[in-house]
């Protein structure tokens, strides 16, 4: 072992220093070495040390050869940590362990997992932390396989009630998409600290379970007396976002204030997307002018959330602040940009944007800003370009069901029925989207007056037992959410919501108003039977709640799972008007602030 170890170079960079250490190293003992080896911060000083142990006898000693191995991996030097650790005549579990967490702090996770089954091949037994790192190990390669095998080794080895291995076991199985895993072991553990805690709310909350995110948080809050740390609390905001819930939103916040963590460039980034998400673009523009030096994630968070709420030249202003500031942009930043001038018709301007993205910055296109481009030109009417565009690309599975069903809208939109065909089959051949396929070509199928043909539809989707999403809007009302479904007037005070919405049409057809007008809603049915069906779209029993809910002066804030219809749009616009009051739709494309009869979009959408 000590020939090969003095061939290695790292030897030759202080041979001069050794010369002098060596005539102090007769007197040097164990201890004295340890606290060096914990002193290193460089590498040319630990080869120093290195050397002095070498020539004190002490490499043979298993204790101290830990220390150094450990010191080798902290310094990230891997490579030189398995040449000590493969010379060990009996590597203890110290030894494995402290190889392990190198090569997952290398982003080598396989290797630590082959290093475990060593280990227990050796007959050298793991102890808590072993089982952290080889755990951390299945997390980072989302193996859940392998996870649940390790897990029944921690029951073997009588480990299944310790605070450090549950944690790891709670955040592994998060991160393997198996939330209820993750949350057996939480119930189970007797004692929890902010790790566990964290690790089950991320999970909740990135797996579209916000709801039990946010009953989590609470919890937390109530039994624990640790503090939240940034994690935890992006978690939470992220899934205020994801549900529209504003109040949380705000009652977040203020526990980021509290905890000193509203600068730290995640949380601030999650802040900004949040009220951005919840319709506040303004408060998103007062937490991001807070922030002295803005990272990419909160510049293209900021870019992101003012797209969606059609501020796209005020999106591209802050594109081109953040290049003017040396930040280079990341391909999320650009679906922002392309978003922003998709959503303000600036179709030249977004395709110079698209060509730069390879061209200046090294980022490759993938189907998310291919889809932006076709919604681009497909909202302008430029669908033949959009269509070239659609074909000429190669997309993954998961990509080529929003490229086509972006280029079904707009082919909806337009009239264009070959297109319109062209890009259902595409959907129903990836078995995604297939009922709003249907829809929508049958909405395509009736705009052009084809009503054999869009009858045809409705009644294969009968046959087969294809059925269109129901239309679902929410609103939240002092933290409490309230849910409607379209053509569902069965809920709390809903003789009243109907009443209204008798009176706001009346007061409309004064105005000229004449309901259902657009033909993309029901193309079988009679007009007079139309106009009660629209009338009862989720959003305007949404919109109708909230009006004798919610007291004059605030804004009703409403959620929608769907598209928003023109015919409820134009609706919306004049209720603004006719109440004098500010309403914000968030449906699945962008958001809508209807104000005095107009709209945010300039009806652009």
């Amino acid at each position: 072992m000590i020939k090969s170890l003095t061939r290695n170079p790292i030897f030759t960079l202080t041979s001069s220093s050794l010369t002098r250490q060596n005539k102090r190293s007769s007197c040097h003992t164990k201890t004295y070495f340890i606290q060096q080896l914990q002193e290193c911060k460089h590498f040319i000083s630990l080869a120093s040390v290195h050397s002095e142990i070498l020539k004190s006898g002490f490499l043979s000693n298993t204790f101290t050869l830990n220390h150094l191995i450990n010191c080798y991996v902290r310094l990230k030097k891997t490579r030189v940590a398995r040449q000590l650790f493969d010379e060990m005549l009996e590597p203890n579990v110290v030894s494995y362990t402290s190889l392990m967490a190198g090569y997952i702090n290398m982003g080598q996770p396989q290797i630590a997992l082959l290093l475990f089954q060593k280990m227990l091949g050796n007959l050298v037994w793991p102890n808590e932390f072993t089982f952290a790192t080889v755990i951390k190990a299945c997390s980072m390669l989302a193996n859940l396989i392998t996870g649940k095998q390790i897990h029944t080794h921690i029951e073997t080895f009588g480990f299944q009630y310790n605070l450090v291995v549950c944690s790891s076991l709670v955040d592994m199985y998060g991160k393997c998409n198996d939330v209820d895993g993750a949350r057996r072991v939480f119930d189970l553990m007797g004692c929890r600290n902010v790790v566990s805690w964290t690790s089950i709310i991320v999970a909740h909350a990135q797996h579209a379970q916000g709801h039990e995110a946010l009953e989590m948080f609470r919890e937390f809050n109530y039994q624990s007396r640790d503090r939240p740390n940034q994690h935890m609390l992006a978690s939470v905001i992220n899934a205020c976002a994801s549900l529209g819930r504003l109040v949380s939103g705000k009652v977040a916040h203020g526990v980021v204030v509290r905890s000193g963590c509203e600068f730290n460039d995640v949380v601030a980034s999650a802040l900004v997307d949040m009220y951005a998400k919840c319709g506040c673009v303004n408060y998103s523009e007062k937490v991001f002018n807070r922030i002295s030096n803005p990272s990419v994630v909160t510049y293209t968070s900021m870019i992101v959330g003012a797209a969606k709420y059609g501020l796209g030249r005020f999106s591209l202003d802050l594109f081109n602040e953040m290049i003017s500031r040396g930040i280079k942009p990341n391909d999320v930043t650009f679906v922002g940009v392309l978003h922003a001038c998709s959503h303000s018709g600036l179709v030249d301007e977004g395709i110079q944007h698209l060509d730069s993205m390879y061209r200046k910055y090294g980022i490759i296109p993938d189907a998310k800003h291919y889809t932006c481009v076709v919604d681009m030109l497909g909202r302008t009417g430029r669908l033949d370009e959009a269509y070239k565009l659609a074909k000429s690309i190669q997309v993954d599975p998961d990509g080529g069901p929003l490229l086509w069903g972006t280029l079904l809208s707009a082919s909806r939109l337009h009239g264009r029925v070959d297109i319109a065909v062209e890009a259902s089959n595409q959907l129903i051949e990836s078995n995604q989207q297939v009922a709003n396929a249907y829809v929508t070509l049958s909405n395509t199928y009736a705009l052009a007056g084809e009503w054999e043909n869009a009858h045809s539809l409705r009644s294969e989707m009968k046959r087969t037992g294809i059925h269109k999403e129901p239309g679902c809007s929410w609103v939240e009302i002092r933290d409490q959410t309230y849910a409607f479904y379209a053509g569902n007037a069965l809920f709390e005070r809903g003789s009243e919501v109907l009443s209204l919405l008798r009176e706001l049409e009346r007061k409309m057809k004064e105005r000229g108003y004449v309901g259902g007008k657009t033909g993309l809603v029901f193309v079988d049915v009679e007009d007079e039977a139309r106009e009660e069906i629209v009338g009862l779209h989720s959003e305007r029993l949404a919109l109708a709640f909230g009006l004798i809910s919610i007291p004059k002066g605030i804004t009703i804030r409403i959620m929608k799972n769907l598209r928003m219809c023109r015919d409820c749009h134009d609706v919306f616009k004049l209720i603004s008007d006719i109440v004098e009051r500010d309403f914000v739709v968030r449906d699945v494309n962008r958001f809508h602030h209807f104000r005095n009869g107009s709209c945010s979009c300039g009806d652009f959408w």
